[in-house]
């Protein structure tokens, strides 16, 4: 009997919860350590040729008479044979930046849109990366129905993913354990 193929929305989820990158990178001025987009992808390498997947990053110049600055449109794309998936950040891009170049001012925001593009695909929650504070890595993430993240945990499993993979990375509240959980049961009658 053939054995039935994974589809791209288990192998990102293998990805997302056995994902592990160091935070290889050291930050002098606000004495913290952090991960690049280079070790992102870095990390990622593994996992292409065991699930038989690509990444591919691309950006775009978001230019409007209507934005005060250009934004950089940085999009992940996981893709298989079949489909694709896509995540996005969008950075915006300090002209005035003073003590860089202009090529530097680009640079940076492609680096920084990136590596918020790459950690929404790959559900790296932001709020254990140093920039944005630091938390013990060993304590979960709560989760509430009133969670930006929640939304994303929905359409996560909306798109096939497991409520192990987010119980993995997250503390539900019981609301968000009963919502996920009745979104599982509704999502396993439909097919």
């Amino acid at each position: 009997m053939k054995e039935k193929e994974m589809t791209l929305n288990e192998k990102l989820s293998i990805i997302q919860t056995e994902f592990k990158s160091k935070k290889s990178r050291f930050n002098s001025f606000g004495k913290y350590n952090f991960r690049s987009a280079e070790d992102i992808l870095e990390a990622t390498k593994p996992f292409l040729l065991e699930l038989n997947v690509s990444v591919v990053m691309t950006e775009e110049i978001i230019d409007s008479a209507f934005l005060q600055f250009p934004m950089l449109k940085s999009t992940a794309t996981i893709s298989d044979n079949l489909s694709a998936i896509h995540a996005t950040a969008i950075v915006g891009i300090d002209l005035d930046q003073k003590g860089m170049q202009m090529p530097q001012k680009f640079g940076s925001a492609s680096s920084y849109g990136k590596k918020y593009a790459l950690g929404n695909l790959f559900l790296i929650d932001d709020t254990q990366d140093p920039d944005h504070g630091t938390s013990n890595p060993k304590t979960k993430i709560k989760l509430d129905i009133t969670d930006e993240a929640y939304l994303k945990a929905v359409d996560f499993i909306n798109k096939g993913g497991s409520l192990d993979s987010i119980s993995n990375k997250y503390e539900l509240s019981k609301k968000a354990s009963d919502g996920l959980s009745a979104l599982v049961r509704t999502n396993t009658t439909t097919l």
